[in-house]
């Protein structure tokens, strides 16, 4: 058999390198401008190689009973790594996927496919465009993984943006966004800030040594409408070979601090990670 070779070619927004991995066969990652974006393993979507996708992960299997179907707004496709997963783990869920990047689908539609009757419909087209026309109360989570390179686009970072991630989630749904930065944290302190505008209950999942400002790292963001149950998410966070932790209530209130929410006018992209920031997990 034929030793898989990476495949390299120009997307929409970089160079994007499909590397095999030599340990298993038929799993691949995916970077754009050398940024790790995506690793998926074929013949077991429900390997997740990236701690913060893992953490995506225990979200979406926190989010409702084992095996009941979902209907999933995944805002940045990458390789599909966590729609792969939900088809996987959750059989008959309904799933969109957002992205911007066309000739990174193509890629990956290509090198990358979906198994038949997957349920995952996969737009080429802008988040926030495709979620300011998603139908009122349509998704039971909301999973938000969008980086123009290595960075949140401005116009993903406003209080506009997170009321209209309200207004697409249903009543007990959840939202779910993958952010990075690093202390003194102005910027995940204004995402708390707009989500808490447009949310009743907010939750961080991260790292101790990210969330005390020691390095520059992955959070997840959570919000919803109604209570978080965090006891099962912490659980399954502290069992991770990287443990994180979940703050919420008081110790986020004083996270957030004096921070105020973000209009579009004043939103910028999320900080630029320092050349060593990401490595594989």
């Amino acid at each position: 058999m034929n030793e898989p070779i990476p495949v390299i070619r120009d997307v929409d927004c970089g160079t994007a390198r499909l590397l095999p991995d030599v340990d298993r066969d038929r799993a691949w990652l995916l970077t754009v401008d050398e940024a790790p974006q995506s690793y998926v393993d074929l013949d077991d979507p429900t390997y997740l190689e990236f701690e913060y996708v893992r953490r995506l992960a225990h979200v979406l299997d926190c989010a409702a009973p084992e095996d009941a179907p979902l209907d999933v707004l995944h805002l940045g496709g990458g390789a599909l790594t966590l729609p792969r997963y939900v088809t996987a783990t959750r059989p008959g869920s309904r799933q969109d996927v957002v992205e911007a990047d066309r000739e990174l689908l193509r890629m990956v539609r290509e090198h990358l496919p979906l198994p038949d009757g997957s349920g995952i419909s996969v737009h080429a087209a802008d988040a926030r465009a495709r979620l300011e026309a998603a139908p009122p109360g349509s998704a039971d989570v909301i999973v938000a993984d969008v980086f123009g390179g290595s960075r949140v686009p401005a116009h993903l970072t406003s209080v506009e943006y997170a009321r209209a991630a309200g207004r697409v989630l249903r009543p007990d749904g959840i939202y779910a966004a993958n952010l990075a930065d690093s202390a003194p944290f102005a910027f995940l302190r204004s995402q708390l800030a707009n989500f808490a505008a447009a949310f009743g209950e907010l939750a961080l999942i991260g790292e101790p040594a990210v969330l005390r400002g020691r390095r520059f790292g992955n959070v997840v963001l959570l919000a919803s409408h109604t209570p978080i149950d965090t006891a099962p998410l912490t659980r399954r966070c502290a069992a991770d070979a990287f443990p994180a932790r979940v703050t919420d209530g008081a110790a986020l209130v004083r996270l957030i601090g004096g921070a105020r929410p973000v209009a579009d006018v004043d939103a910028v992209a999320s900080p630029e990670p320092p050349d060593d920031a990401f490595t594989i997990g």
